[in-house]
């Protein structure tokens, strides 16, 4: 046998052996697609980094491998399903927003009265803000308790439920599908779904932390904290021994924004909005409470609301997907 034949040989079972190495090094490792229409990923299986491999792993501490389909790098990455505080479309504390353009700024609110997040022709989040105004302070301190999301002809309800002391065994997350109360049972990657798999919650940890899916359109991680004494004590929120005030700390992605969204948060994914957050202040707080207030959870009758699901375009339109 001649030297090129043999070398021949050589590099076909190089080959194979190759391939057979990198078909053990993908077992177990999950593969993941976008299953609407104006993704720049649509119709793309695209594989989880070595890093992530699972996007429900076992482990609910470990990261999570996440496609992000509104991005025109269709590239798989890691991440933690609990909200990052410091993310981009985040709100947490009290309440502190990270826009769509990464500038931190903070929005007051009143105690007991709701406001709108998002706003958009297919999506309204609304929040209730709860709170208290110790003596001497000229405005009310505000969490977020609860979030009501309206698409297409349906809403659904998160809301921390009301704690005199914190407990990490009780779970404070409570759930609504309208109007009808859902019971998600305890338990890490717990989910619930409609049959058309149009919306999902899956828990995220065995207790007090979700994450809530509307294909093509959002997704939003959810989690439920107290505010504690050592917050009390730094801030001086003057927490009465009563209430801990449970309250949810949120994290949001959208995949179909209009450029004319509006919201709290919303109005930041506007292509030419301009934040008014004052950069180098230690709190910039932004206004917009007569503009962004609504009568009720679940109502999008604010000054600047949207909403209107019956005008919306239809390329949200979701195709069928072997992997969801």
């Amino acid at each position: 046998m001649g030297v090129s034949s043999m070398n021949c040989i050589i590099i076909v079972l190089f080959l194979f052996a190759l391939s057979e190495i990198q078909t053990i090094a993908g077992a177990g490792t999950d593969t993941l697609s976008c299953n609407f229409l104006n993704s720049p990923c649509v119709g793309k299986k695209i594989r989880c980094p070595s890093q992530c491999p699972l996007k429900s792993p076992s482990d609910p501490n470990a990261k999570v491998c996440y496609l992000d389909c509104a991005s025109p790098v269709c590239k798989t990455q890691c991440k933690h399903r609990k909200p990052n505080c410091n993310g981009r479309g985040s709100a947490c504390l009290d309440p502190r927003f990270v826009g769509a353009d990464g500038i931190v700024f903070y929005f007051h609110g009143r105690s007991n009265e709701h406001f709108t997040l998002v706003s958009d022709q297919n999506l309204q989040i609304n929040a209730r803000f709860i709170g208290l105004r110790p003596e001497g302070r000229t405005r009310d301190y505000t969490w977020i308790q609860a979030l009501g999301i309206l698409f297409d002809s349906h809403n659904f309800i998160v809301e921390a439920t009301s704690a005199t002391t914190w407990d990490d065994e009780i779970d404070h997350l409570k759930f609504s599908y309208n109007g009808e109360e859902l019971q998600i049972p305890q338990g890490y990657l717990s989910t619930w779904e409609i049959q058309d798999k149009q919306f999902r919650v899956e828990r995220s940890s065995s207790r007090n932390s979700v994450v809530v899916n509307v294909p093509g359109v959002a997704e939003m991680s959810v989690n439920v904290v107290p505010v504690t004494k050592e917050d009390s004590r730094i801030h001086n929120y003057q927490i009465p021994d009563n209430d801990c005030f449970a309250h949810l700390e949120v994290q949001f992605k959208f995949y179909d924004l209009s450029s004319k969204v509006e919201g709290v948060l919303g109005r930041t994914y506007q292509p030419d909005f301009q934040n008014p957050a004052k950069l180098g202040v230690a709190m910039p707080v932004v206004g917009g409470e007569d503009r962004y207030r609504t009568t009720a959870l679940l109502s999008a009758d604010c000054g600047a609301c949207l909403f209107a699901p019956s005008e919306a375009s239809n390329k949200n339109i979701v195709i069928e997907s072997v992997l969801d």
